[in-house]
């Protein structure tokens, strides 16, 4: 009987201990919840970006931020640079702990179809329509409807070129010094005439300096859409998933970049260099490069290069889903406001002023605006602040550099408006069923496709081990899995 009393004052004990924990428990989860909250309700966003770039100065440009922000919403911002060398591992370590963050850049080629399928991102439906007005009136509902998944939208695209074509970029000294006409430059084959010109004349510079970007990519820019990372592609004019390595198209721009290697056009480590193409060229040892290119584009690679450089056009214009979810900002399943996460959003999306001071910094300081076009102020010969626009927000209400014209953006705009969209524009391929076959194909694809398509490799002897080897990894499942998919999307589109 003792013992039973004892046992029962024990319980109670326990229980009245348990009650206090949790209370302080719950004591400690509020105040948590609100720690970012101060004492006149005002909310600060934690944003989490990939950084390339000189940030010093980036707390002077957050403070004039956020004394437009506080008043206009009531809320600031606390901005979040990552390098993008470390980015990979610490936006899932930002996702997957518990640490507050509230809007954090989100890719495609990150993982956003994953995260947002595992709920590591909040569906953003709602909160649109509810505080985000100036989004739906600045962001084409195409590329909002290409951003969902499940049928829900989980991130916001930067407002940027959604489009791109191939073409050519070189150094305009050099085109002039030798008298090369670009006007007869019409399509890839006529590009030939001018590299053995370069590689005869001027036998210090390298005719193309594609490294990580495979020459073989623009040369059949155009005609599929990978899919993803190009196990299993779509034709523009069809909607069977195919093979690309062994289409002929792509067989016949990989023995033409063996060509040029032979030729001694291209650099002779494209397959494993890791530099840059434009750094080589800046360093004096090369002439040009391929790549996808925008309006602009010559203007952007000059200042890198340090050389006045001229392109030409080698293809129409192309938009592929990752105009939609290349590069976005998402609101992170651990913000503790999504609503005032959103009202800051859209103010980066509607507010002139806020993406300005984003993208360029504080004027008189960082840039100063003559005739509708920015620049570095006079005397400062390195700004102490560089920020990679183009990756959120909505750029289009920024103020276009120098070099460009005063209309640069309604440029852009025409630009996007005039591309051809893939048949799978808005198709994200969820891998899940496949990952096995995929993680093995990948492997495949590291042994050969760099070399193919910088010329290091002969296709005429590596192309048919290749597809072999693709196709014992598994890629005929992987296909039939796209195309699965794609029937399903299409169906329910």
């Amino acid at each position: 009987m003792r013992n039973g009393k004892l046992f029962a004052k024990f319980l109670m004990i326990l229980m009245a201990v348990v009650i206090v924990l949790a209370g302080c428990s719950s004591k400690e989860s509020s105040s948590t919840k609100n720690s970012s909250e101060s004492k006149d309700g005002s909310y600060e966003v934690t944003m989490a970006y990939m950084s390339f770039t000189n940030l010093d100065e980036l707390q002077l440009v957050q403070d004039e931020i956020n004394k437009i922000a506080k008043e206009k919403i009531n809320a600031t911002v606390k901005l979040m640079p990552i390098s993008a060398g470390a980015w990979q591992q610490q936006s899932q370590l930002l996702l997957t702990g518990s640490e507050k963050i509230d809007l954090i850049l989100s890719s495609s080629f990150y993982g956003y179809n994953t995260n947002a399928v595992k709920g590591q991102y909040v569906a953003l439906d709602d909160l649109l329509k509810s505080h985000g007005k100036g989004i739906l009136e600045a962001v084409p509902d195409y590329i909002l409807e290409g951003n969902k998944v499940g049928g829900k939208i989980y991130g916001i695209p930067s407002m940027r070129d959604f489009a791109s074509y191939a073409g050519f970029i070189m150094r305009k000294d050099i085109v002039d010094k030798h008298n090369i006409d670009l006007s007869k430059v019409k399509t890839v084959a006529d590009l030939e005439e001018v590299f053995k010109i370069v590689k005869e004349k001027e036998p210090t510079l390298t005719p193309i300096t594609n490294t990580t970007i495979g020459i073989v990519t623009d040369l059949v820019w155009g005609k599929y859409d990978v899919l993803g990372e190009s196990l299993g592609v779509m034709k523009f004019n069809d909607d069977k998933v195919i093979n690309m390595f062994d289409d002929p198209a792509y067989v016949e721009a990989t023995k033409l970049t063996r060509k040029w290697y032979e030729d001694g056009y291209i650099l002779k480590d494209s397959a494993t260099s890791t530099e840059a193409s434009v750094n080589i060229v800046k360093a004096g040892k090369g002439f040009g490069y391929f790549n996808h290119m925008k309006p602009g584009y010559e203007v952007q690679e000059s200042v890198i290069a340090g050389h006045e450089m001229v392109s030409v056009k080698l293809s129409d214009a192309y938009s592929f889903t990752d105009a939609s979810t290349g590069f976005n900002l998402s609101i992170s399943r651990n913000t503790q406001n999504a609503e005032k996460t959103m009202e800051f959003l859209n103010l980066l999306y509607s507010d002139a002023d806020v993406m300005n001071l984003l993208a360029n910094g504080i004027e008189g300081k960082h840039f100063e605006l003559k005739d509708g076009v920015i620049s570095t102020p006079e005397g400062v010969t390195e700004s102490k602040y560089v920020f990679n626009q183009w990756m959120l927000g909505n750029n289009f209400i920024t103020h276009p550099w120098k070099g460009n014209s005063p209309d640069y953006w309604e440029v852009m705009k025409e630009h996007n408006d005039s591309a051809t969209l893939s048949p799978a524009f808005g198709f994200t391929f969820n891998p899940d069923a496949v990952k096995t076959e995929i993680a093995a194909a990948t492997n495949v694809m590291n042994e050969f496709k760099r070399g193919l398509e910088s010329g290091t490799l002969d296709p005429d002897k590596s192309l048919p081990n290749f597809n072999k080897k693709l196709k014992d990894a598994g890629l005929d499942k992987i296909i039939a899995e796209k195309q699965k998919q794609y029937d399903e999307w299409k169906k329910n589109k």
